[in-house]
């Protein structure tokens, strides 16, 4: 098991079984919190609704292993603040150099103190040292916080958008791209 810990005392380690319903809760919490007014709000409240079938779904899932990477961001006293997972990019339904950033969440009341740097940084060793040449990841074109922080870890946008359906709405994504080891860039 690979565990970092910042200055700032956050602790970036692999995700366990153990960690799957506060990462569901903490998955939800930020779905509700950053997504109110972009993501219809019967769809968020729908949310609290699936907490257990979605951490025994992620429970299985990890147990199962796969090509995917889970890991948790902690702090004494607090327990888990942040999940990302990275994996094989979705792109085209093959496997390619490039990794994608599937999730990257932050409890609510965490951001801001560094916590998904701290998460952002590990998964950006961790996909280049798994041999991933760059990095793909999604992300609500409406969100500006979570582009200004994409943004700064060196993504950029590609110009590809997508668009998915909650509760009868399209809400628009857009994909951001990044190179490991090398200049950030499409």
């Amino acid at each position: 098991m690979t565990a970092r810990t910042t200055p700032a005392g956050t602790r970036v380690r692999d995700m366990t079984a153990g960690d799957c319903e506060a990462v569901t809760r903490l998955r939800v919490r930020g779905w509700q919190a950053a997504y109110a007014g972009l993501v219809p709000q019967s769809y968020l409240d729908d949310m609290d609704l699936t907490v257990a079938e979605d951490t025994a779904r992620r429970r299985v899932a990890l147990t199962r292993g796969s090509a995917l990477v889970n890991m948790v961001a902690e702090r004494p006293g607090s327990g888990v603040i942040g999940w990302a997972c990275y994996g094989p990019c979705r792109e085209n339904g093959g496997r390619l150099a490039r990794g994608e950033l599937y999730a990257l969440y932050v409890a609510p009341e965490q951001i801001g103190t560094g916590a998904g740097r701290a998460l952002m940084a590990e998964v950006l060793a961790r996909a280049a040292a798994d041999g991933f040449t760059g990095l793909t990841l999604w992300v609500l074109k409406e969100n500006a916080p979570a582009r200004r922080f994409y943004e700064r870890a060196g993504f950029c946008p590609d110009g590809a958008e997508e668009s998915f359906e909650a509760d009868g709405v399209l809400v628009p994504e857009v994909r951001y791209v990044r190179t490991l080891g090398g200049p950030a860039g499409p």
